[in-house]
């Protein structure tokens, strides 16, 4: 590693020592773009690196709500808008119990380079809250939503900082922040959120946006390689939306899902997973996984016992991570290795440790990295922001073939800049490098801001 990129990587190190979740995705991309670096001496004299790795702004609050007993309960809010080099930042709001500084600054870090793939006009940013919404009635959920919101509508708008959904922040979240925002307002500016209903804005389409972007993606990745889903097992962590539109895509391009999880633990269904149960459970009675034995009793549950999902353990051919930040650690991918594993798709934001990703590309396993192949949802949700500027509607055919055609260019920019590059068939140094190469040119042109 240059010297340059060295002293970079230390540097941030010690300013940021205790947020690892952000040290680790800077670390993942600085340590495949080192060609790119070395071929441009003229980085370091512009602090291009330093520039790209610390956010143009943090903001971070209190968000008080009431609940149902008439307790006041305080959480704390945040929204990271790292970079505004090639669009409005764009990206999701997570509610969930883990969020912090460090883990919104990885997932804004992240989509720099994810929306740079897309070749849409659309910056990075992120954002979210370690509010719950597990156990929480719908009124406590709109109440909570109403008081982020108060303070959060003051650093968004639609040609500043569009958000959208993630972990915990669903159709029914986006409403509520939505509603407070335009009575806030006092406009309708249909663009400043994505992943709204369809009936007041939302694109078709969009629910299945990145778990379909998932399956094109791999779909291309195996076709360059001679092979494809047609046949193959597949495995997939998680069950909320990235993971049930994955699994309905995969059964439509022929391979059988046998096995999904959640937080407790996996089901294994070897005739294949009934996805229509898996829907009921999850996204209507807001159940346990384990609750799919109950209409088919000769599937398996086993249970979670360690940090290790036993989801990994299952023989497949393609195993696709979409429930969360780590999820896959290097004992799953020697367990994945040793059953046979050809391909890995990322379908949560890093759900790879790069012990992980290091030990499966080392094997010959062919990666799909988060950053290219979990890109189908924002790319939507740029499809919906333009749709709300024009004020028209595409079909969902229409969004479809659009999203198809954008995982088709990123893996198409994945494959050339890892073949340019030296890195043939590592399409997780290909698509940083492709979108750092976007990246660094925009931030050359605008000089030093």
């Amino acid at each position: 590693m240059s010297l340059y990129l060295e002293n970079v990587i230390e540097a941030t190190n010690r300013k940021n020592s205790n947020e690892p979740e952000f040290l680790q995705a800077v670390e993942e991309v600085l340590a495949t773009i080192k060609p790119v670096v070395d071929a441009h001496p003229e980085y370091e004299k512009i602090a291009l690196l330093e520039r790209m790795i610390e956010p143009e702004r943090i903001v971070s609050f209190r968000v008080p709500w009431v609940n149902d007993e008439g307790k006041v309960v305080v959480n704390r809010g945040y929204r990271v808008q790292f970079s505004s080099l090639i669009g409005p930042y764009k990206g999701g709001l997570r509610f969930h119990p883990s969020v912090n500084q460090s883990i919104m600054k990885f997932l804004g870090f992240e989509q720099i380079f994810k929306n740079a793939l897309t070749g849409l006009p659309i910056g990075g940013a992120k954002g979210g809250s370690d509010f719950d919404p597990k156990g929480k009635s719908d009124n406590e959920i709109m109440r909570f939503c109403q008081s982020f919101m108060t303070e959060l509508y003051r650093h968004i708008g639609q040609d500043v900082d569009v958000p959208a959904g993630d972990i915990g922040v669903g159709s029914r979240e986006i409403g509520y922040l939505f509603g407070q925002y335009k009575r806030i307002k006092n406009a309708y500016e249909g663009g400043v959120l994505t992943g709204k209903d369809v009936c007041y804005g939302g694109s078709l389409a969009r629910t299945e946006a990145t778990g379909y972007g998932l399956i094109f993606f791999m779909r291309e990745m195996l076709k360059a390689h001679g092979n494809s889903l047609e046949g193959k097992t597949v495995t997939i962590s998680g069950s909320g939306n990235v993971a049930i539109y994955a699994c309905q895509k995969a059964f439509a391009y022929g391979a059988k899902v046998v096995a999904m999880s959640d937080s407790n633990g996996c089901v294994y269904d070897e005739n294949g997973i009934d996805l229509e149960l898996i829907k009921q459970i999850k996204e209507v009675e807001r159940g346990r996984i384990s609750e799919y034995l109950k209409t088919h009793p000769h599937a398996q549950y086993i249970e979670r016992t360690d940090e290790d999902s036993p989801v990994w353990k299952i023989k497949t051919d393609i195993a696709l991570p979409c429930a969360t930040q780590n999820e896959l650690t290097l004992n799953s991918a020697k367990a994945l290795v040793e059953n046979g594993v050809i391909a890995v798709g990322e379908g949560a934001n890093m759900p790879c440790t790069i012990e992980a990703t290091n030990y499966l590309l080392e094997h010959g396993v062919l990666v799909a990295p988060a950053k290219a192949a979990n890109a189908g949802g924002v790319a939507t949700s740029a499809i919906e922001m333009s749709q709300n500027s024009m004020r028209f509607y595409y079909t969902f055919e229409e969004v479809e073939e659009k999203l198809d055609r954008i995982m088709v260019n990123i893996f198409n920019a994945c494959k050339e800049a890892s073949d340019t590059y030296g890195c043939c068939g590592n399409y997780v140094a290909g698509a940083n490098i492709a979108a750092f190469r976007k990246l660094a040119k925009a931030m050359k042109a605008q000089g030093v801001v």
